[in-house]
């Protein structure tokens, strides 16, 4: 029986972490959805400078407030995955999402509880909910979805739980906008096609050592937290490279880099801006709470690890 709940309890555990992997490396401070989706003009994008063609980009795509998604993430010999679904951020991130685990360490500890190693996650502003199959049910008294109060997380990881919150709540498209205008040396690189749309490339290296307020178009805060975040993944340099359609949205964000457990590769695809996102959270009684796992698990918050 212990067996089982230590099982149970790592399992749930991975999930809480892996279940961040649309923000990862991409925290955002929200600053950047305040700006009115409808300034500025169309296609701003190929005629202004790099830097005056992002800033639009990011006011443009921070405005549209959600967002159809799909893509892949690897992270090292933790996790590779890919996503699909809907995510809004007109007031942190909310959303739904079905994540596929398909290798790495997070992925086998999924599997483990008798799933596929598939995840329906769903995001709200005070926490995020996981549903990791049958598996994982036959251990919680039938209930099907696990809740991760974000307020729980920060307290579970201290320092690096409140990163977590931050990532989760405020994760953001527009994050590789943000992330070219850190690095001082974004470049435009052309013209190409995504899924049958014509965009505009560009691409730019931020360098965590490098990271001053003097080569970045960032504010002081912005860049404090944003340095932060890469330095608590392990990341020392991060390869963004952006996909902007004429309406000055982003359809392609990629990420590259080197993390503490190896290589760290995210493509995502933005689709349907403006796009109606779930509001409904799981049936309280098809839901058990992530801190009540724990105290079942013989472990208090602030002991996991």
């Amino acid at each position: 029986m212990r067996t089982s709940t230590a099982r149970r309890m790592g399992t749930a555990l991975a999930a809480a972490a892996a279940l961040t992997s649309i923000a990862a490396c991409s925290g955002s401070d929200g600053s950047a959805g305040s700006g009115d989706s409808g300034t500025g003009k169309a296609g701003a994008v190929g005629k202004a400078s790099p830097v005056a063609a992002l800033k639009q980009v990011q006011q443009k795509t921070g405005g549209a407030q959600s967002a159809k998604v799909e893509g892949t993430t690897e992270m090292g010999s933790t996790v590779s995955m890919k996503q699909s679904g809907v995510i809004g951020w007109a007031d942190g991130l909310s959303g739904a999402l079905t994540i596929t685990y398909t290798g790495g360490t997070m992925g086998d500890a999924l599997k483990q509880t008798g799933g596929d190693g598939s995840v329906q996650a769903r995001y709200f502003k005070d926490a995020y909910y996981a549903n990791l199959g049958a598996g994982m049910a036959a251990n919680t008294g039938g209930k099907s979805w696990i809740r991760y109060s974000y307020k729980d997380l920060a307290e579970l990881g201290g320092a690096s739980g409140d990163v977590m919150q931050d990532q989760v709540q405020n994760s953001t498209p527009d994050q590789g906008v943000k992330a070219l205008l850190a690095s001082g040396d974004v470049k435009k690189v052309g013209q190409e096609d995504v899924r049958g749309v014509s965009a505009t490339r560009y691409s730019g290296t931020v360098d965590v050592a490098e990271l001053t307020a003097k080569n970045s178009d960032l504010d002081a805060k912005q860049l404090s937290e944003f340095k932060e975040q890469l330095a608590l993944a392990g990341v020392t340099t991060q390869t963004v490279d952006i996909w902007v359609d004429d309406n000055d949205l982003l359809v392609k964000k990629t990420e590259r880099g080197e993390m503490k457990t190896g290589a760290f590769n995210s493509t995502l695809f933005y689709s349907d801006y403006g796009t109606e996102v779930p509001s409904d959270k799981p049936a309280a009684s098809d839901t058990v709470d992530f801190k009540e796992l724990l105290k079942q698990g013989g472990t208090t918050p602030g002991g996991a690890s």
